[in-house]
């Protein structure tokens, strides 16, 4: 009875991470945390208890490319999906194509609960890809998604730029400034500044990088 019971939940994990759309199966344990100087190994041990996820709180991940924030991102979401919680990992830039396809479509309702429901939601890479600034309206989008998650489920997000660019950068300061005082009324916000660990990967393999 037991071996069916553990079989049982393993496939609802398994279930779970595949309709969380996770890319890739990121372990905590795998992270370098003595390379990465910028992060504090116990606070992320913290976070990986899940406990702001119970209190509803979101997760800012900030700081130059490189840093591991996706790493993190994705690695947390993982926990999330082996605790059984309801999770989905997307993009800025997947996000805001999705929903802007659905203005176009009057499916929008119906792809915003997708964003909407899951207990705990990665937007990774904002500031990543140029297209949150094509169009004003990208700013209203990310605004319904924010605000219909706000105080009610998790969300964590990551990014490389700061929060005073980023009205200028999805293309309405007026939304941005709405979206940016509910991220971080009720989220824990980490900017990591330390080094790239993809360039420090490079220059292992070719020695001749510059420092």
């Amino acid at each position: 009875m037991t071996e069916e019971a553990d079989a049982l939940i393993q496939r609802r994990i398994e279930r779970r991470i595949k309709d969380s759309r996770l890319p890739q199966r990121k372990l905590l344990a795998d992270f370098d945390f003595d390379f990465q100087i910028g992060v504090d190994k116990r606070q992320i041990l913290e976070l990986a208890t899940l406990n702001f996820i119970q209190h509803n709180q979101g997760l800012v991940l900030a700081g130059n490319s490189g840093t591991g924030k996706s790493f993190i991102a994705k690695a947390l979401l993982l926990i999330g999906c082996q605790q059984l919680y309801r999770c989905l990992y997307t993009t800025a830039t997947d996000m805001l194509k999705d929903l802007l396809a659905g203005n176009s479509d009057n499916t929008l309702d119906i792809k915003l609960k997708r964003y909407i429901k899951p207990q705990i939601l990665v937007i990774d890479e904002i500031g990543f890809d140029r297209i949150e600034q094509q169009q004003a309206r990208h700013a209203s989008l990310f605004f319904k998604v924010i605000n219909g998650r706000y105080c009610k489920n998790s969300t964590i997000i990551t990014t490389n730029i700061d929060f005073k660019q980023l009205g200028d950068y999805l293309g309405d300061p007026v939304a941005t400034t709405a979206i940016v005082d509910r991220l971080i009324h009720h989220s824990v916000i980490i900017n990591i500044q330390g080094p790239s660990y993809r360039i420090h990967e490079s220059k292992k393999l070719n020695p001749l990088l510059p420092s």
